[in-house]
């Protein structure tokens, strides 16, 4: 999130699309009902189901699974044409103005650069164009040059008219304008929209470049930065933002900082990889804030190794894990099935053994099949859980999952009883940035421990073996820091303090060097002291500033809220640096005064930036720094030549694709979309397979593990499996509401009751009818007797995002009939 649950009170137009907060985040979506309540908000809802958050909202629109991109675009279309976008806030803060290479270009559904032998783009023909006289960003602050990124959106954007539109998207012409119109309505200066989304538009093969497409639409209209603005992702845990952050991805640590791969020798060989770079690789001028980059390393290091890190030995860099590849888990997963890994160029072993810790790779998919058939070629695997999900127990799945029989399973399962949310502290990062202390209730039962006690005993163990036996670089597990009050279950205070960072020797001042900042021992206040001499400790840098001298702030609960925005800057603590609105330097124009006075973020009141804690530093006057000080350009991308589908978003069919593309038939799909090839990996085609299905969740049951509650009060509201079926379809197909239907895939078949509404419009999709289906995700064979039901993931293909590897769950290809 951009900015935060509470801000959404401050919108004047809110759009939700990918996402069903009513139903999903309920608590959540009453923020949505404040702005509707006290300022007249208009809320819009664009979805393939006529959902709970629908049936609440001021306009609906409806549009077939996977075509968001052509719809968003077709908005940003509809903005620039009609001049309902925010001229001057494009001018002063994106890179509308900035002049891209005469070799840059896009046609027949490809960008420069494509290779059509690997599958992938060359990305330096999508570069800026330098000034020729001081080789910095070439820019035309009129935007009219055509090779202005202003110009080029409008060039790339005005294929997607109001009928294209309604031939991709099956959108009706006059409810695609009515949203349009709507929507646009925000671009005043004294208006301000926010755009929301969930699982619904991650869970793509296109999923970043709709979320791409969404940020450029906010940065169009001036919407980003400012209460009532943003773009706003609503995630599907309590504590998925946390994760995320603590490096829950392979491809980065702690803090977003990237992963270290083995051709980075040195520290210094990981900087000029890792720390990004302007034009023609021009060091980066002070005002741009990833210069800190080497403060955030080396911290990190000194939290990691203690003092076994110093200057002499590259501050222990070299004992951090380096990867060859993707480890992503659908990467993973490709590899334990085969047996083997191609990343370096030649067949690797693959995993011989698996820890899942929270985690049931089973059920959350995608392809069932494959994990379990995966699952079955290993040695041994540990299951951390709360119960046993269908992971610890593969090896007796049903047999249609296709799995072998257990007589043939020589995989060693291990299940670790873990303690559950009520019966452990800790924070909750939500989705709004906001770290939150929370209390255990009870102890947990029998054997089950924290999850802390069972990642101290395990690494103890391992380090005691390097210990006694040694191996291969032992002193990357026997110099790692752990020096906690009690190192079999640490003190999650004690960890919080390691993340926020501390002065290991004293930090002076800047600016009177007579003077000490922190003196060795303390707590930092926040990641602007952090060093890069080894003086300073830091867990994760994002963090920084959560637990400083004051105690720990995620347990503040301060309701006092000055600016009446809804900030609380007095409850918990919110990263980064406990801002609430993040680029909050563009909710003000040139000189530094907000947009809206009545709703400012900001504001420069002559020696200093008032209101939120700003994006820069405080004492900073207007024009010392870009509102995007994480951008080498220090402004908003409407053009990102960093992604590897295209520095523009571009509408592409699912993998699964229902039908051509009618803007380039030849490249119907994602050109650089996600696959694999193995033999568990089919694709649907849509002679076979001609009905569209999305899964999705609903508010009685929490992912798969309410299914195990024995006597649990939301299984009884919510009791089985079903599957929704459009009514016209139903009839189509002579399913009667409450029967028993069969969806299958090109991946396998499962059967529920059929649930027949009018919810799922049937759509006509350039001369063709389109139907589509869903069910929800959360049943399985693994569950509280009499709560069994099919695993939603046996039907979706292992495809997804190239830039995030998420699997694509919201558009895949089925067939329909009465079982």
């Amino acid at each position: 999130m951009t900015n935060g649950w509470v801000d959404i009170k401050n919108a004047d137009v809110i759009l939700a699309m990918g996402g069903n907060p009513a139903e999903n985040h309920p608590v959540g979506f009453k923020w949505f009902m404040e702005a509707k309540k006290n300022r007249g908000a208009k809320l819009v809802v664009v979805d393939p189901r006529f959902t709970r958050t629908a049936a609440v909202a001021d306009y609906y629109a409806p549009l077939r699974p996977g075509t968001d991109i052509a719809f968003l675009l077709g908005i940003i279309r509809y903005a620039l044409n009609t001049g309902r976008y925010h001229q001057d806030y494009v001018r002063i803060h994106t890179n509308g103005p900035f002049l891209i290479g005469p070799q840059f270009g896009f046609q027949d559904g490809l960008f420069t650069g494509w290779d059509p032998v690997n599958k992938k783009y060359a990305r330096d023909s999508w570069g800026y164009q330098a000034d020729s006289a001081t080789q910095a960003y070439g820019t035309d602050p009129t935007m009219t040059n055509p090779r202005s990124v202003l110009q080029l959106l409008k060039q790339h954007v005005d294929r997607y008219t109001p009928e294209m539109v309604e031939r991709i998207c099956g959108t009706p012409k006059d409810k695609f304008l009515k949203v349009a119109e709507i929507v646009t309505s925000s671009y005043p200066a004294n208006k301000a929209g926010t755009i929301t989304y969930a699982l619904g538009w991650t869970q793509h093969s296109t999923a970043v470049q709709i979320i791409r497409a969404a940020a450029m639409l906010q940065l169009l209209l001036g919407n980003v930065g400012r209460p009532g603005g943003g773009v706003n992702a609503f995630r599907g845990h309590s504590n998925i933002q946390g994760a995320t952050d603590t490096a829950g991805n392979t491809e980065i640590l702690p803090g977003y900082l990237k992963t270290p791969t083995g051709e980075f020798q040195t520290l210094n060989d990981y900087y000029t990889a890792a720390i990004p770079l302007t034009l023609n690789k021009q060091a980066w001028p002070t005002m741009n804030y990833w210069v800190n980059y080497p403060k955030f390393m080396v911290s990190l290091l000194k939290s990691a190794y203690g003092a076994n890190s110093t200057k002499d030995n590259d501050w222990g860099y070299g004992w951090l894990p380096k990867i060859d590849g993707n480890y992503s888990w659908m990467y993973i997963f490709d590899d334990m099935y085969r047996g083997y890994s191609m990343r370096a160029g030649g067949k690797e072993p693959g995993p011989e053994g698996f820890i899942t810790f929270g985690m049931n790779p089973v059920g959350l998919g995608p392809n069932s099949r494959k994990m379990i058939a995966a699952l079955s070629k290993l040695k041994w695997a540990v299951v951390v859980e709360n119960a046993e999900t269908e992971t610890a127990t593969f090896w007796k799945a049903p047999k249609e999952y296709g799995g072998a029989p257990p007589s043939q399973i020589q995989t060693e399962v291990f299940m670790l009883p873990a303690a559950n949310f009520a019966e452990k502290d800790g924070t909750f990062t939500n989705s709004a940035r906001w770290l939150q202390w929370k209390w255990k209730a009870i102890d947990p039962p029998g054997l089950a421990k924290a999850d802390q006690e069972i990642v101290s005993r395990i690494f103890l163990a391992v380090q005691n073996l390097y210990r006694k036996e040694g191996g291969v670089i032992p002193e990357a597990v026997l110099n790692v820091a752990w020096a906690y009050s009690n190192p079999v279950n640490p003190d999650l205070g004690e960890v919080l303090k390691e993340m926020s960072g501390k002065a290991l020797g004293d930090i002076k001042d800047p600016k009177d060097p007579t003077k000490n900042l922190k003196t060795a021992g303390q707590q930092i206040d926040g990641f602007g002291q952090l060093q890069d001499d080894g003086s300073t400790s830091c867990g994760n840098w994002l963090h920084s500033g959560v637990y400083s001298e004051a105690g720990n702030n995620a347990q503040r609960r301060n309701t006092a809220d000055p600016t009446g925005l809804g900030m609380y800057h007095n409850w918990g603590f919110s990263w980064p640096a406990n801002r609430r609105i993040m680029y909050n330097r563009a909710g003000a124009d040139a000189n530094g005064q907000p947009w809206d006075p009545t709703r400012a973020s900001i504001k420069w009141d002559g020696t200093k930036w008032a209101g939120d804690v700003p994006d820069m530093k405080p004492d900073a006057p207007p024009g010392t720094f870009g509102a995007f000080i994480m951008l080498p350009e220090g402004v908003g991308r409407l053009y990102a030549p960093t992604l590897n589908d295209g520095p523009f978003p571009e509408h592409y069919e699912a993998v699964e694709a229902p039908v051509k593309n009618p803007l380039h038939p030849n490249v119907t799909s994602n050109p650089v979309a996600l696959k694999f090839g193995s033999d568990k990996d089919a694709l649907g085609t849509a002679d076979k397979f001609p009905i569209v299905c999305t899964t999705y969740r609903l508010t009685e049951h929490f992912h798969y593990w309410t299914k195990h509650q024995l006597a649990g009060v939301l299984n009884e509201l919510q009791p089985g499996f079903f599957v929704e079926i459009p009514e016209p379809l139903a009839r189509e197909k002579g399913i009667a509401n409450g029967s028993k239907v069969r969806v299958t895939s090109a991946r396998g078949a499962i059967e529920g009751t059929a649930m027949v509404t009018n919810r799922l419009p049937a759509m006509n999709v350039d001369g063709k009818r389109v139907w589509h289906i869903g069910f929800p995700i959360h049943w399985g064979y693994a569950a509280a007797e009499g709560h069994e039901g099919p695993l939603a993931n046996f039907l979706t293909p292992s495809a997804g995002d190239p830039n995030t590897w998420t699997p694509e769950y919201k558009a895949f290809l089925v067939n329909l009939e009465k079982a």
